[in-house]
């Protein structure tokens, strides 16, 4: 049976008002400035895990050179020392950036390797723990 009653027909016939459409796209402009702020959060967690897997890897390979060289003390290691045992074989250190784009250095005679920028060590994440900047916990 088709309803004739007032009311109804009128509330069919206004469709959507201003203040509805002004809700709706409040709400989708929040759900987009969330997902863009998760999408700026994971590059930067991104970018931070890939540089603990390369300082990882130097990591690795000072223990590798230092177990074929026992006598060598680590604070005479360098660079084209630790290069050889590296994982891919590159030919070089690892090239990381910082979040601000700076090029960082690796520096192999401390054990742990650490990231350096300017002299000092490089490490947003503020824990030499979390594998993130750093080698970790392995």
């Amino acid at each position: 049976m088709k309803s004739n009653h007032p009311r109804t027909r009128k509330a069919l016939e206004k469709g959507l008002t201003l203040v509805e459409i002004s809700v709706v796209i409040a709400m989708m402009l929040a759900i987009a400035s969330l997902a863009t702020f998760s999408v700026g959060s994971m590059t930067k967690w991104k970018t931070a895990r890939e540089a603990g897997e390369a300082l990882r890897g130097v990591y690795m390979a000072q223990k590798a050179y230092l177990a074929d060289h026992p006598s060598k003390d680590i604070a005479t290691i360098t660079a084209a020392d630790v290069i050889l045992y590296l994982p891919n074989r590159t030919g070089a250190l690892p090239v990381v950036e910082s979040f601000e784009k700076a090029e960082l250095a690796i520096k192999v005679n401390v054990s742990p390797p650490v990231f350096t920028s300017g002299g000092s060590t490089y490490d947003p994440s503020g824990s030499t723990k979390d594998s993130l900047w750093d080698v970790g916990s392995l």
